[in-house]
């Protein structure tokens, strides 16, 4: 039985699933895994994706991996402006046709980068202050480190990415699931899971669940070390994580003594596991570490 609960009218400028698979089909699009893409196919999911990012009147939203256009459309509504980040050219080459038709009177306020999000280092207009995508799975933690990294101007981010991996990002020490998705986003912003999405509202549907998390920026830790510094003892930290930080560390530090002296100065307990620390713990041991 083929469910057909999704195949009501879209709002007034918004994309509907009807006019997404017309949307495909006429420009010879199929979702690909190799891309991650899954498109949003629900008006009611866009809007509500928009209210929970708490978009305003005057921010600046940039979005990763728009594709047919449907999330972009929503955020148009909402914000001054919106910058779409898309790697697929055929997606890339009629996104702006399709915002021009839905939403002409906003179309002013959209530009298109075609790129690969984890390359792009500078955006057209004015600096972003949001970032709000429905990011592909296959690559959604390193192009979410890359964009809070590169643009120190997003002041608010909102993503839908895989379940796990949301809980993953929001996860807190001492969680089964925390681990180096966890630390390094906790860098950046205040992370949280923000809400749970449906398969259905997908095409084509997911096989897994997906999930809104938040992240809000925040000064990183008060820290000597460099982030580069502080993410290499994270990395290294997590690569044995059944381990103790004194034997998990022997490498990064040099031996397994040199390696015990940093976590003492740092005031961490050598048989700790990372998985027990938060991001300011990880910045002192940073602090005292073989290129401190």
């Amino acid at each position: 039985m083929i469910d057909r609960s999704n195949d009501r009218p879209a709002e007034p400028g918004l994309l509907g699933p009807a006019d997404i698979r017309e949307l495909a089909g006429a420009l010879g699009v199929r979702p690909t895994k190799q891309l991650g893409q899954n498109f949003v196919i629900d008006a009611n999911t866009v809007r509500r994706i928009v209210r929970t990012a708490e978009v305003k009147p005057d921010d600046v939203v940039v979005e990763i991996g728009p594709g047919l256009g449907s999330l972009t459309l929503a955020l148009l509504e909402a914000a001054d402006r919106v910058v779409a980040v898309e790697i697929d050219p055929v997606l890339a080459a009629h996104l702006p046709t399709t915002v021009a038709a839905r939403m002409p009177g906003r179309a002013d306020r959209f530009a298109l980068v075609h790129a690969d999000a984890m390359t792009v280092t500078e955006l057209p207009g004015p600096a972003p202050t949001a970032l709000v995508a429905n990011l592909p799975y296959n690559v959604s933690v390193p192009v979410l480190l890359h964009m809070l990294q590169t643009f120190p101007s997003i002041e608010r981010t909102l993503v839908m990415v895989q379940s796990e991996v949301a809980d993953r990002l929001a996860a807190t020490p001492g969680g089964k699931v925390y681990g180096v998705p966890s630390v390094k986003a906790s860098w950046y912003a205040d992370v949280k899971r923000a809400g749970a999405i449906g398969r259905n509202v997908f095409w084509p549907a997911p096989n897994v669940d997906s999930g809104l998390v938040s992240l809000v920026r925040r000064e990183p830790p008060a820290t000597s070390a460099t982030r580069q510094a502080v993410f290499a003892v994270v990395d290294a930290a997590f690569a044995q994580r059944r381990k103790t930080l004194r034997a998990a560390l022997a490498g990064w530090a040099g031996s397994p003594q040199a390696a015990e002296d940093a976590l003492v100065a740092a005031g961490v307990d050598p048989k700790a596991r990372g998985e027990s620390l938060g991001v300011e713990a990880f910045a002192r041991i940073a602090e005292h570490g073989p290129r401190a």
